[in-house]
């Protein structure tokens, strides 16, 4: 009798925990079963992606001018490594380039692309979006996205779409090009400030958002070579539920 109640336990246990299992593997974007208008149901973990009021992407408009302090950058020159994680290409840093907003610091994590850009303004979506992940003493989050358009081709970015992992799961070590990731900013250091959340799973709430609004530069080819592997990876906009945006002046 034991044994039989144990083959009956195991499949259902293991019915159980298949969503589980499946969740993490299988959010994707798209308009089909595990794209964003199903994240929430994919696990109990994504559920503030259905029910957050505070999510990103947003349209960016009327925004209110104020005296925000100054972005600072202090970025270090390295040789970062480049993953493809399955959902977008990641350039991931080693530890000491920091983020100074006023007298709050941040250490830059990574950087990776969205095609087109998550963000609007006014609208209107960029060609594509960097995304530059922080995180402070706490555990907290900032994010700078910078925007780009179509046009000169990215110097500080050759190295890294020159020798994109074409494979999820794969990565690859820019040994020999070290990269300045403060050179892949635009010049001008103006932003629109807001509360977000993670654009991906489990859309985590809390999230500082500083877009950048200038926009930078990237080539038809340099775009080319990244849609080859994600053709559209955005998350679409959200609610903005009341936010306030601000400007800096």
């Amino acid at each position: 009798m034991a044994h039989r109640s144990t083959r009956i336990a195991l499949p259902l246990a293991l019915l159980l925990a298949a969503p589980a299992l499946a969740a993490e593997g299988h959010w994707q974007y798209g308009k089909g079963h595990g794209g964003p208008a199903h994240w929430k149901e994919l696990s109990p973990e994504f559920a503030t992606c259905g029910v957050g009021k505070h999510q990103s992407p947003i349209d960016i408009r009327n925004a209110k001018p104020e005296k925000l302090p100054e972005l600072q950058f202090g970025y270090q020159v390295a040789a970062p490594k480049v993953v493809n994680n399955g959902h977008t290409i990641q350039v991931s840093v080693p530890p000491g380039s920091l983020l100074m907003v006023g007298d709050h610091t941040y250490e830059l994590q990574q950087f990776h692309f969205h095609t087109p850009s998550e963000e609007a303004v006014q609208g209107k979506h960029a060609a594509l979006v960097a995304h530059f992940v922080h995180k402070d003493a706490e555990g907290k989050l900032a994010v700078v996205a910078v925007l780009f358009d179509v046009g000169a081709e990215s110097a500080a970015l050759a190295p890294v779409f020159a020798k994109l992992p074409g494979e999820k799961g794969t990565d690859v070590f820019l040994e020999g090009s070290p990269l300045d990731p403060s050179s892949v900013l635009p010049a001008k250091r103006g932003y629109w400030e807001f509360e977000g959340s993670l654009t991906t799973p489990p859309c985590t709430e809390g999230v500082r958002w500083l877009v950048l609004r200038e926009h930078a530069k990237i080539s038809k080819a340099q775009l080319a070579a990244f849609k080859k592997l994600y053709p559209e990876n955005a998350r679409p906009l959200q609610p903005l539920n009341g936010r306030t945006i601000r400007a800096s002046m």
